[in-house]
């Protein structure tokens, strides 16, 4: 298992000029390895709880701790380096590099701190034939249906087997038919790793499927 125990403790966020906060000493507990749903309706801070978790937001009082390190706050070297170290994250859209291919998307984030080595590459091999896409190595991103490119960001976002999983509605632009499958590859990927993984989804029916439901804001 390569996740860590998150802790989260009187949280408070407001964006400049709102009328109201974002989180007013909001707590969460997660512990290491566990699947988490984020629910909530539009606008109730869903995104934002994760980008504070990422260190790509800042807030006003509270902490957040991964692993019993505190998260960086208002420090962007800080919260760079903890996102190396810690962090792996996707979104609706995997933002692939069109130019480079599936390999070279997916060890992007080891090339970028030069540490690309036969390991990294394996492992990277390894990471597609987990989402089944074993043999691709070498297609181009612009080759892909909407479903295998979204295989290929939750595969990258662990490339550096971080603690944290993070992903930002990872289904959300799919089909209902093409959600569930990449749902499946992303409780694979989920199974053999273990990461600590917080998922934003407004999918109720694959919420239901996580280890545990996590809803912001009013019921």
């Amino acid at each position: 298992m390569i996740g860590q125990a998150l802790s989260i403790r009187d949280l408070h966020k407001t964006y400049p000029g709102a009328e109201h906060p974002v989180f007013d000493g909001y707590g969460l507990e997660v512990a290491a390895g566990e699947l988490c749903a984020i629910v909530g309706v539009s606008g109730v801070g869903k995104t934002t709880l994760l980008n504070c978790i990422a260190a790509l937001d800042h807030w006003e009082g509270g902490s957040i701790e991964a692993g019993g390190e505190a998260v960086p706050v208002g420090q962007a070297e800080a919260g760079a380096l903890y996102r190396r170290r810690r962090v792996g994250l996707a979104f609706q859209q995997p933002h692939l590099l069109p130019e480079f291919t599936l390999l070279e998307n997916l060890t992007m984030p080891l090339r970028i701190e030069g540490r690309v080595d036969d390991a990294g590459l394996a492992w990277a091999r390894e990471l597609l034939a987990l989402v089944g896409l074993k043999g691709f190595e070498g297609r181009l991103p612009g080759t892909l249906s909407g479903g295998e490119a979204a295989r290929v960001g939750l595969a990258r976002a662990l490339v550096r087997r971080p603690a944290l999983w993070l992903l930002d509605e990872p289904t959300g632009n799919l089909d209902p038919d093409t959600a569930e499958e990449v749902f499946g590859f992303l409780l694979r990927l989920h199974g053999e790793l273990r990461p600590t993984t917080l998922m934003v989804t407004h999918n109720p029916a694959l919420a239901a499927r996580c280890e545990r439901v996590v809803r912001l804001g009013r019921a």
